[in-house]
């Protein structure tokens, strides 16, 4: 009868620990480009944007558009960036470089982590969480291109996956602003 009972506990437990519930992204920190920590349980309460960038890229003057959703909807919203170089080698600049352009260029204030890498063998967990149904529990999504973007919930779930034509301002995103 004992065991029976600690097989039972064991398997509710289970249920709510066991990989593809979905989790959250509050359980992330990640280095800022800054040089600090970014904790997203910080963010608790908001919809969190996750775009992965680079300085030299088409799409790059969407930073324009990220600045301007981040401004409109601070009080429900937090955009963080990514900056990476795996696409055609169009973010070769160090931590610092990337930040005064983004700053100088652009006036972002929304934050910025330290350079990773979204994809293959040196993917950052942050991204495997991101792009892997069993891991975030919604979706599977492979990063093609720079500025793709996840748009999580107040709670940390996974809510949509848009590719780099998307822009942070269209109505497939502000939608879930409003």
């Amino acid at each position: 009868m004992k065991y029976l009972l600690t097989i039972a506990i064991v398997s509710i437990l289970s249920a709510f620990t066991m990989p593809g519930d979905g989790g959250s992204i509050h359980s992330f920190k990640v280095k800022s480009i800054e040089g600090g920590t970014i904790d997203f349980s910080k963010f608790k309460g908001k919809k969190i944007l996750v775009v992965n960038t680079a300085s030299k890229c088409g799409y790059t003057p969407q930073y324009e558009a990220l600045e301007k959703v981040y401004e409109q909807y601070k009080d429900k919203l937090v955009i963080v960036g990514f900056p990476a170089n795996n696409f055609g080698g169009q973010e070769p600049g160090s931590d610092g470089e990337i930040q005064e352009f983004c700053k100088a260029r652009f006036g972002v204030k929304f934050p910025l982590a330290s350079k990773i890498s979204v994809k293959g063998e040196d993917m950052a967990p942050i991204y495997k969480w991101l792009t892997t149904k069993t891991e975030n529990g919604v979706l599977d999504a492979s990063i093609s291109w720079n500025f793709n973007k996840f748009l999580l919930d107040e709670n940390g779930k996974m809510i949509a996956y848009f590719p780099s034509k998307v822009t942070p301002d269209s109505e497939e995103i502000t939608k879930y602003l409003k």
